[in-house]
């Protein structure tokens, strides 16, 4: 700005030289109407000049306040902007299926062989499920209920894929399959059965949980009272057979902007806790997990959405198979 203040008056000065300049030479010479007009329009064009460049000064002195309410202006509308939020905690249920069973068990329904009848024990043509009055546990039907997290990892898939979040997804969830009053409380039967006094030919150990009557068809000494009492405790007890998940997973989220969003789990990592335990007394089992689904955001960052599930689990539980899927919904909350 100074420089162009200088430059102004440098121009006023060399105008009003020239002004004095002129009138110095009129002197010597015969004074001209003429030429005192044209002296004074060409100091009034060098004045013009200088009030054009003071008013291009001024306004340029101007703009850089302007553009900075310009810019507080656009601060203020992205900070009241709606914020994007990746980040989730959500509450799912539904429905969850294993591939196979757990009817059958020591510890599900003390009903041995895993077919839920048992055998023909002691080759009487009588079964297991006969003996201890239990009927199977452990159906491969059940239920789920669970909570989990989506944390935010990259918004462009790490720059390969724009508009597509990367998140990493952290599941709980526990799985319910069946829970029975068993006649014969599962530890009791598999613990004491053996240890009973010696049957006659052609007859069955007596019932650790005592009772009479030829109620099995077979002797007088194979009675069975549902929760009776012996000299083990009570014979009866429920038995809940159930599953506790966790999964943690990479989850590639699509159509960022969009109220609906789909997403995708290649596969993730889970471990899976079972109650009971296994006939050989294990409780974990680690295994890969699959998925997809898609949530819709209903207002103000809350979401619902469905997702389906498998589990691959490795067979490192004895007798206890958990390879099965999970169907259902949820609801997430951003943050």
């Amino acid at each position: 700005m100074r420089k162009k203040l200088a430059k102004s008056a440098i121009v006023a000065t060399v105008a009003a030289g020239s002004l004095v300049s002129g009138l110095a030479q009129a002197e010597g010479v015969e004074s001209s109407t003429e030429v005192l007009e044209s002296r004074i329009k060409q100091m009034e064009e060098s004045m013009r000049m200088m009030q054009q460049e003071l008013n291009r000064v001024r306004t340029d002195a101007v703009q850089p306040s302007e553009r900075v309410d310009i810019l507080e202006e656009r601060v203020t509308m992205v900070e009241r902007a709606p914020k994007k939020k990746n980040n989730m905690v959500f509450f799912r249920g539904g429905w969850g299926r294993n591939d196979h069973s757990r009817e059958g068990s020591i510890l599900t329904d003390s009903n041995a062989l895993n077919e839920g009848t048992g055998g023909n024990v002691g080759g009487l043509g009588v079964t297991t499920s006969q003996l201890t009055g239990n009927s199977p546990n452990g159906d491969e039907d059940g239920w789920y209920f669970g909570a989990g997290f989506d944390l935010a990892l990259s918004d462009d898939l790490f720059g390969l894929w724009e508009g597509t979040n990367l998140l990493g997804e952290i599941t709980f969830s526990y799985k319910q399959f069946s829970s029975k009053n068993l006649s014969r409380a599962p530890l009791g039967t598999a613990a004491n059965d053996s240890a009973t006094g010696a049957a006659g030919a052609g007859e069955l150990p007596a019932a650790v949980c005592g009772g009479v009557g030829n109620v099995l068809g077979v002797g007088d000494t194979a009675g069975l009272v549902s929760g009776g009492g012996g000299p083990y405790g009570s014979c009866s007890a429920n038995v809940t057979v159930s599953q506790l998940t966790i999964t943690a997973s990479p989850k590639i989220k699509f159509m960022e902007g969009s109220k609906l969003r789909p997403w995708i789990i290649p596969a993730g990592f889970a471990i899976h806790v079972v109650s009971p335990p296994s006939d050989g007394v294990t409780v974990t089992a680690p295994g890969i997990m699959f998925g997809g689904g898609a949530d819709y955001e209903l207002w103000n960052n809350i979401h619902i959405g469905f997702d389906g599930r498998y589990n691959l689990v490795s067979n490192t539980t004895a007798d206890v198979a958990l390879d099965g899927f999970e169907v259902g919904g949820y609801l997430g909350f951003g943050f």
